[in-house]
């Protein structure tokens, strides 16, 4: 059965003067997506395709897990819309066995608890939840799933 990993982009700069959809990731967010790249390949959860916003910050977050994992860049992923999430998720092909989706809160945060019924209290920046799913991706509907994993990078 499939597998969803939900990823809230690393910490990013405050960005004073830029458009929001450009700001990147601070040191600290560089150092936590690189961290959480390593912790994928060593719990064997290198996902088979991604799905990345298109702002600066989700794609540098996806580039510094380092996973060699084809990507889409969603632009209405940038919109913040948990249906959306859910919509591209249930459009992956059969073939993928785990789809990895980066973006943004409260989107991601939402799909969580809307999957599982039991999302965390918090979703902070690099935040990751791993959620088997019971049936193939056209099924993906709420509550089904069942979170496997939760982690931060202070719970790292």
């Amino acid at each position: 059965m499939p597998t969803l990993i939900v990823l809230r982009h690393a910490k990013a700069v405050t960005g004073l003067g830029l458009p929001d959809s450009d700001r990147t990731l601070a040191d600290r967010g560089r150092r936590d997506a690189a961290a959480t790249g390593d912790w994928l390949r060593a719990h064997d959860l290198v996902p088979d395709r991604a799905l990345v916003s298109t702002a600066a910050r989700t794609r540098e977050t996806f580039a510094l897990l380092d996973l060699k994992t084809p990507v889409s860049y969603e632009p209405t992923l940038y919109d913040n819309d948990p249906d959306v999430v859910l919509d591209l998720a249930r459009q992956a092909d059969d073939a993928v066995g785990t789809l990895l989706v980066v973006g943004h809160n409260p989107s991601m945060h939402q799909v969580v608890h809307d999957l599982t019924a039991e999302a965390p209290q918090e979703f902070p920046t690099c935040a990751l939840a791993v959620i088997d799913l019971p049936a193939p991706w056209t099924d993906l509907r709420r509550g089904a799933g069942t979170l496997t994993t939760y982690r931060t990078p202070r719970s790292a």
